[in-house]
């Protein structure tokens, strides 16, 4: 499995999932998937709810990682089983 990035919004609400793509489609690997999730309850106890899911090209990607975290988001780690 490919390795994730995740971010979560200022209030605990939100988090998105970062995760480069691991397997070619038409011969092009040069893309992410971006999941957005609600969470659910309380931090940590069950995993976010996902809702959306994109793939766009890593700059792009890049791009809307770095915007999120001026706007506040923040890195985290996965704290759920």
């Amino acid at each position: 499995m490919a390795k994730s990035y995740r971010l979560i919004n200022l209030n605990s609400s939100e988090v998105k999932r970062f995760m480069k793509n691991d397997k070619s489609i038409d011969g092009v690997f040069e893309y992410m998937f971006i999941d957005t999730g609600k969470i659910v309850g309380v931090l940590g106890k069950e995993p976010p709810v996902m809702s959306n899911s994109v793939s766009v090209e890593i700059d792009l990607a890049r791009e809307i990682y770095e915007r999120l975290l001026s706007q506040g988001w923040r890195k985290i780690e996965k704290v759920w089983t």
